[in-house]
């Protein structure tokens, strides 16, 4: 368990880094802030494709050799990121982390799910998704900080070392793992056709494109809109992060009794605080407190999302988890186009803005479909 929390951890290290290095990394390779941003769109489309296809290309491999090659495809990401002279370059580095990205996250919930008994399958998640809390408490300030000290290059060769330190942990502790689910396109094609499988579907791209529409461009809200230092973005930063570990444990705690529930609370605890920003985000205060309750908020998606998906279609775990992590990816690419979109066209409170909309849609459809425990086929 403690190496799939630590592959997380790397991945979405990776994953999150441009959203606190943006402004350097568009200054450094003399493109607009909207244009860099598409450094998270190129990882999330890929990873959209990569999680349904990974277990139907590896499904007679296993699942720790499939693990180990793709945090190999991870640490070469990163090299490559570190190095990379332009756009272009920088896009390939970020088109190999959503390979690596989309495999791991379509397999993590259905190697879970193998590891620990049924009942605990909610606790167990919430503790490999540490890795995700963990993540956000660092890779954001620490990414900040360092691209301000060093260059924006020396957090991804930060990020290399813990992609390489994972690798080791990983060969030495994962157990042998044979494939056990056999998927095919006929049977995601069945599963896309359970009413479960695709409200929960839907409700993934409305709220994840949301978080990430506000997420993705928090830094130049806080620079344009805020007018903060690096100092205090750094440290704004970490209490997004900070709030993102004690939400995950909450989310957990939470979607034990009810995904649905742990959803709902965090999509409007996240309504309210982008609506907070567009009214009052030239406030230091408002925007530290909203940034930090934001972190806090969103930890409780990726453990009631994964339950969901888990609860209405057990018998095809790596498929469902693969539609599940192809929609996550796709709402952050439609997140971060969006809000990019907006970004260039309307300021940095597009982001926000459009947080609003996406979530409010999703929290109100997961409220009135998403599954209730009375419900669920155990």
């Amino acid at each position: 368990m403690a190496s799939l929390a630590l592959g997380v951890f790397a991945l979405v290290t990776a994953e999150f880094l441009p959203a606190s290095l943006l402004t350097a990394m568009a200054t450094d390779l003399d493109v607009s802030a909207g244009a860099a941003g598409q450094a998270v769109t190129v990882t999330a489309l890929v990873a959209a494709v990569a999680a349904p296809s990974i277990p139907l290309l590896t499904r007679r491999y296993d699942r720790k050799a499939v693990s180990l090659a793709l945090t190999v495809l991870l640490v070469l990401s990163n090299a490559l990121a570190a190095i990379a002279g332009s756009l272009p370059v920088l896009l390939l580095a970020r088109v190999m982390l959503g390979i690596a990205l989309g495999g791991f996250w379509s397999m993590a919930a259905a190697l879970t799910m193998r590891l620990v008994p049924e009942g605990l399958f909610a606790r167990a998640m919430s503790v490999i998704l540490t890795g995700v809390s963990v993540a956000t408490v660092c890779a954001a300030p620490v990414g900040a900080w360092m691209g301000e000290l060093w260059g924006w290059r020396s957090a991804f060769v930060a990020a290399g070392a813990v992609s390489v330190l994972t690798l080791a942990a990983q060969l030495f502790t994962l157990p042998a793992l044979p494939p056990r689910d056999n998927p095919d396109l006929r049977v995601l094609a069945e599963l896309i056709a359970r009413p479960g499988v695709r409200v929960a579907l839907l409700a993934v791209l409305l709220v994840i494109s949301g978080h990430f529409a506000g997420f993705t461009y928090i830094r130049p809200l806080m620079e344009d809109v805020t007018r903060l230092s690096v100092g205090a973005i750094s440290a704004i930063l970490l209490g997004y992060g900070i709030g993102g570990f004690f939400g995950n444990f909450a989310g957990g705690m939470i979607a034990e009794r009810s995904e649905r529930l742990a959803i709902v609370f965090g999509g409007v605890l996240i309504v309210g605080l982008a609506a907070s920003l567009l009214l009052a985000g030239s406030s230091a205060v408002v925007t530290a407190v909203a940034v930090t309750l934001w972190g806090f908020a969103f930890g409780a998606f990726p453990v009631g999302f994964q339950t969901w998906i888990i609860r209405v279609a057990p018998d095809q775990a790596e498929g469902a988890g693969g539609l599940l992590v192809a929609a996550f990816q796709i709402a952050i690419a439609s997140g971060a186009i969006g809000g990019g979109l907006l970004v260039d066209h309307i300021g940095a409170l597009g982001g926000p803005a459009f947080a609003v909309v996406a979530l409010a849609l999703g929290t109100l459809l997961t409220l009135r479909y998403g599954p209730r425990p009375e419900h669920r086929a155990l």
